[in-house]
């Protein structure tokens, strides 16, 4: 495909999308260069996987499957709300089947991307979410995920912002008591108005401080200063536990340093694909997304 065509191939079909060992990041754009150059042709440790939300809004659980491992991408996270109906009200019955059906594919089910999240001025809003928080790691428990996905989704307004992220820091550590129980962990999705800013997510990581709630590192314009991720990783770095990636075809966003940086620190888990419309050519998209995966994860020389 020639890039032009590449181009507007993506154009159409990506829209603005327990324990890691952290080591020190290369502090210069010379030692990254280094350290990129030095990997290059070399497969990464983490893997290729994707979200349903939203390409895959309108698949079953066997298109799901079906799709990714005619295109390499080897896990899944669930979002809530879609076609494939994996919801905490299934019965056991249900969730015995889900979790047989991607054990016998060559795609995990990872994760469930549910949209909970705890910023409410209204303390019973909050406990509901936090309640349905627990619900969903017992879904995770029974279908073998790793973890389950919740957010921050801005700041209500007229409350002090350090209020609402020391309450939503409390709330996950609830919510990690939940999924300490269920052996699974939270992942926070660097998500909402404000609240995505890393050292926003940075204050109510730190405040939750529970070893069973990590990131999950977004991916968003906000991540990036001066055309680098540095300083919003070397943030975030201690609690990276999932990553969601989208437009790779975004020039401003620099994803060849953000795969250098999960090298080094020994990232082994999954980047999942968040892209927000569906394309008429599923199988193609996906397959070219792979291979420019391929490239800024190391496997294309710099």
């Amino acid at each position: 495909m020639k890039s032009s065509r590449r181009r507007e191939f993506l154009k159409s079909g990506i829209v603005s999308a327990a324990g890691l060992t952290s080591l020190s990041l290369p502090k210069s754009s010379d030692a990254l260069a280094r350290t990129s150059a030095e990997v290059a042709g070399t497969p990464p440790p983490f893997h290729l996987g994707l979200v349903t939300y939203n390409l895959a809004a309108d698949w079953d659980i066997e298109t799901i499957i079906t799709n990714c491992e005619k295109t390499g991408f080897t896990g899944a996270e669930l979002r809530t709300t879609h076609k494939h109906g994996v919801e905490p009200t299934i019965s056991n019955e249900k969730r015995a089947e889900v979790k047989k059906r991607f054990a016998d594919s060559t795609v995990r089910l990872v994760s469930l991307g549910t949209t909970c999240e705890y910023e409410s001025p209204e303390a019973s809003t909050v406990g509901k979410n936090i309640e349905e928080t627990r619900r969903w790691c017992e879904l995770a428990q029974d279908l073998g995920c790793l973890g389950v996905k919740v957010r921050p989704n801005g700041f209500p307004r007229d409350v002090p912002h350090e209020q609402t992220l020391e309450q939503i820091g409390r709330a996950l550590a609830k919510c990690g008591e939940a999924a300490r129980d269920h052996g699974v962990e939270i992942w926070m999705e660097v998500h909402g108005p404000g609240t995505q800013l890393p050292p926003n997510a940075h204050q109510i990581l730190s405040v939750a401080n529970h070893p069973s709630v990590g990131a999950c590192w977004n991916s968003n314009p906000t991540d990036v200063e001066e055309g680098s991720v540095e300083k919003s990783f070397e943030l975030l770095k201690p609690w990276i536990r999932s990553c969601h990636i989208n437009n790779l075809d975004d020039k401003s966003y620099p994803w060849r340093q953000l795969f250098t940086f999960l090298r080094s620190i020994n990232f082994d888990r999954y980047t999942f694909a968040e892209i927000g419309e569906p394309s008429c050519e599923p199988l193609r998209f996906m397959s070219y997304y792979h291979a420019v995966w391929d490239y800024h994860a190391g496997l294309g020389r710099p």
